[in-house]
């Protein structure tokens, strides 16, 4: 294993929301992210039911949750990426800030974007 060096902060970390319409799309996208390192991890939360505003409209959709792990260096390059692969015209795309975080967890994130 790949020695890790110690994180003084987590303010160089976030937690990214997308929605996918199906597990098909979520697991393309994760798998993109994960092959660019532009995530250490990419969380999959399948069946989640949202009701928004669409057109003028309210509607509801079974979704899929993305919560990707990644750090704010990281962030253009994966935004560009979600933006262009994902098939809805408006995608979610939310940037979360950490407040904390376990040492060696954080090392590890670092470690697998680089």
């Amino acid at each position: 294993m790949a020695k890790l060096f110690r994180v003084k902060t987590t303010k160089a970390f976030v937690a990214v929301l997308v929605t996918a319409p199906d597990i098909k799309i979520a697991r393309r996208l994760a798998r993109d992210v994960l092959r660019e390192r532009l995530v250490a991890c990419a969380n999959l939360v399948p069946k989640i039911e949202s009701h928004y505003w669409w057109l003028k409209e309210i509607r509801s959709d079974s979704e899929v949750l993305l919560i990707l792990k990644t750090t704010k260096a990281k962030l253009p390059t994966l935004e560009k990426l979600i933006l262009a692969n994902h098939p809805y015209d408006t995608p979610e795309f939310l940037v979360l800030n950490l407040s904390k975080g376990s040492q060696r967890y954080l090392n590890w994130l670092t470690e697998s974007v680089r």
